[in-house]
């Protein structure tokens, strides 16, 4: 489990192509290897992925192809920045939301605002996906959570504070860009349900 709070951006040190995966060498910071083990969970780019080596400050991890056509992870490059978050442990301050590191879906950045003022990021969504999306609730978008600042016709609007911005990967993309959306799940427990309820009375 997560929380969407970003730790640090980590480069991408090498990526191999092998069968049916491809393998990343990740370079995390010093902080994030305190009692780092082999088979632990990392959420990158929002992506719950296994820890299989570690060698000195190097991580790595097996990306399967399932994975890699569902994530951004497959346009990912050698020298590219990806969002870290360890996982949850017992007594860990919860800052953002729950966060299970399944992703749901690709969101394409269709513009960017970066002014003095604000710096806001608006993302066309698969229309499947927007019910469970609200104003003011929140979704994780490359891992971070986020508080959904606008609805629009396509999908939704960010408003990113300075903070975000430095802890994380999200002003390195560009228009066209895709990234890796996990919505709420209690968010989709309750629309699911009340889909389920209005349904049933439909029929009855």
């Amino acid at each position: 489990m997560f929380t969407g709070i970003v730790q640090a951006t980590c480069e991408v040190v090498s990526i191999q192509q092998q069968a049916g995966l491809k393998r990343f060498e990740i370079a995390l910071k010093p902080e994030l290897l305190d009692r780092l083990q082999i088979g632990a969970s990392v959420a990158t780019n929002g992506v719950c992925l296994t820890v299989t080596k570690i060698a000195n400050d190097k991580v790595f991890f097996d990306v399967m192809e399932e994975t890699l056509s569902l994530t951004n992870l497959d346009k990912v490059q050698e020298g590219d920045q990806v969002n870290i978050e360890r996982s949850l442990t017992f007594g860990s301050e919860i800052g953002g939301h729950i966060l299970s590191g399944h992703i749901h879906t690709q969101a394409q950045i269709v513009s960017i605002s970066d002014t003095p003022e604000h710096y806001d990021i608006e993302l066309a969504v698969d229309a499947k996906w927007r019910d469970y999306i609200f104003y003011k609730g929140f979704v994780a978008v490359n891992g971070c959570s986020l508080t959904v600042g606008q609805l629009t016709e396509r999908g939704f609007k960010l408003h990113l504070i300075p903070e975000t911005l430095r802890l994380t990967n999200l002003d390195l993309q560009a228009v066209g860009d895709k990234m890796n959306i996990e919505i709420d799940s209690q968010t989709q427990v309750i629309v699911d349900t009340v889909e389920r309820i209005l349904a049933k009375k439909q029929l009855g």
